[in-house]
């Protein structure tokens, strides 16, 4: 009952706030309630996990959420993410943007945390998405999605893909040749599809974006129709651009502040997320290959790294904006930062309560593969094991731990090669994440979509990309000696 319980559970999350038009904080602490309460955690022990859930999500990523947001609000009002776009526009053109960014995030960002990665991300896309047209911003949040998470269970040094290789033993050297490969061609595949699937009626602007968003995409096509005509400025592009739909606002600058920041080379500007990104992977291999020390392991502290970009930031916006424009930037970034975090720290307490639910116990004893299986249905069972497992978690690399160690004891006995049941395991970790996740929340804020929006875009294309991944898993099973 434990299974039927966390169903009932997460589609009630969803009518309520889909249906319902109920809140999601609201929503999410009915979910969570029903759940404790249904299946036997207790009155106590559920207010306990709530708790709990919502206080280990604000110790893991509440500072990187504040210092992210804050950096996205702060580079924004410089104009550093408009300059950027019409780069990539004159570069790759607009309509290979959203590839450009799967291929990015898939390929060279596996290294830093998904939240981190999404918060950095998230002013991009939304930057870019009115130089692609009236369907930019779900291919840009869709090509986010998936290319965050293709990269995150498939390439190294991504976490779930370290994790899946550590608890079956598998050479990090032979992963990395397989999920290289696999990682980027899911994203760009999925990528593909959901601009097809943007070509029909399936988007509606006005249900599946928030208002600030539809706002801020009407000035920026407005601003951009009139650079088109040779009279438009060169600074912001409005006042909802950054990570949280309502901070980043441009400020009070005047034409020769933005002229201070369009004098600095796009690399300056950009200095407050490159600065981050590279400490952060610094420290990422400095473990992975044994060379770190206290100063790496300080300096590539994801908290850290980002407080370092804020303050670059904050110094860099001083200079070219002002001290007023400077300080109306923080203040708008602080608001914002608030919502995203309650948000965020709710749908920590759901996954809490499901794990106190007990449900990875129930799955463990539900799925036991043997050597009698086809080797087709033992892929299939591998992936459907970690797929079962993220929709009811909600954590993909969660998910993929439990599927791990839930198949890792019978690699012995079934007659398939220990990688391709560890590129199962990826494949299906990253199905279809939704409500339950921390991180759906912060994609929906970060992106300015309501909920529907998010589940059409982050669900959608999470799906795809585990749908799109899996026959390939199949035939290397079929082609690759055990």
């Amino acid at each position: 009952m434990v299974a039927v319980h966390t169903l009932i559970a997460i589609v009630a999350v969803v009518l309520l706030i889909i249906r319902f038009k109920v809140d999601p904080v609201i929503s999410l602490v009915l979910g969570s309630l029903y759940l404790g309460i249904a299946t036997g955690v207790g009155l106590g022990g559920t207010i306990e996990a709530i708790t709990t859930g919502f206080g280990e999500i604000m110790i893991e990523v509440g500072l990187l959420i504040g210092f992210g947001v804050l950096i996205g609000a702060l580079m924004q009002s410089t104009g550093a993410f408009t300059r950027l776009v019409r780069l990539l526009v004159n570069t790759v053109g607009a309509e290979r943007l959203p590839y450009s960014m799967a291929a990015l995030l898939s390929l060279v960002m596996p290294s830093i945390y998904v939240d981190v990665q999404v918060v950095l991300a998230a002013p991009v896309a939304r930057s870019a998405a009115p130089s692609i047209g009236k369907h930019g911003l779900p291919l840009m949040a869709s090509a986010l999605g998936t290319g965050i998470f293709s990269g995150y269970v498939f390439v190294i040094p991504g976490l779930a893909a370290l994790s899946v290789t550590g608890l079956m033993g598998i050479s990090l050297g032979k992963w990395l040749f397989f999920g290289l490969v696999l990682g980027p061609a899911t994203a760009l595949v999925t990528t593909f599809i959901m601009r097809l699937v943007l070509r029909t009626n399936y988007w509606k602007p006005d249900s599946d974006e928030n208002a600030a968003a539809q706002e801020e995409f009407a000035e920026a096509r407005a601003v951009a129709a009139e650079a088109s005509s040779g009279s438009a400025g060169t600074g912001s592009t409005g006042s909802t651009g950054s990570a949280g739909g309502s901070a980043g606002a441009s400020g009070p600058g005047s034409d020769d502040e933005g002229s201070k920041a369009d004098q600095l080379p796009l690399v300056v500007l950009f200095l407050p997320i490159l600065v981050p990104l590279v400490l952060i992977a610094l420290g990422a291999f400095a473990d992975l290959f044994e060379f770190s020390n206290s100063i790496i392991a300080f300096l590539g502290d994801a908290n850290i790294a980002l407080f370092i970009g804020l303050l670059g930031a904050y110094i860099l916006t001083r200079m070219t904006t002002g001290n007023e424009a400077t300080s109306e930037t923080m203040q708008s970034g602080f608001g914002t930062t608030g919502e995203i975090l309650l948000i965020t720290g709710v749908g920590g307490s759901l996954g809490a309560v499901i794990g106190a639910s007990g449900l990875d116990s129930v799955l463990e004893n539900l799925f036991t593969a043997n050597e009698n299986m086809p080797t087709v249905a033992i892929v299939v069972l591998a992936w459907f094991v970690a797929a079962l497992l993220h929709l009811a978690i909600g954590s993909v690399s969660v998910a993929a731990i439990a599927a791990a160690g839930i198949i890792a004891p019978v690699l012995g006995v079934v007659a398939v090669n220990p990688i391709v049941m560890g590129l199962a395991i990826a494949s299906g970790a990253m199905f279809a994440l939704q409500v339950n996740s921390n991180f759906f929340w912060m994609f929906k804020s970060l992106l300015g979509l309501t909920t529907k929006g998010a589940l059409k875009t982050m669900t959608v294309s999470t799906a795809i990309s585990s749908l799109v991944s899996l026959p390939v898993v199949i035939i290397l099973a079929m082609v690759m000696p055990v």
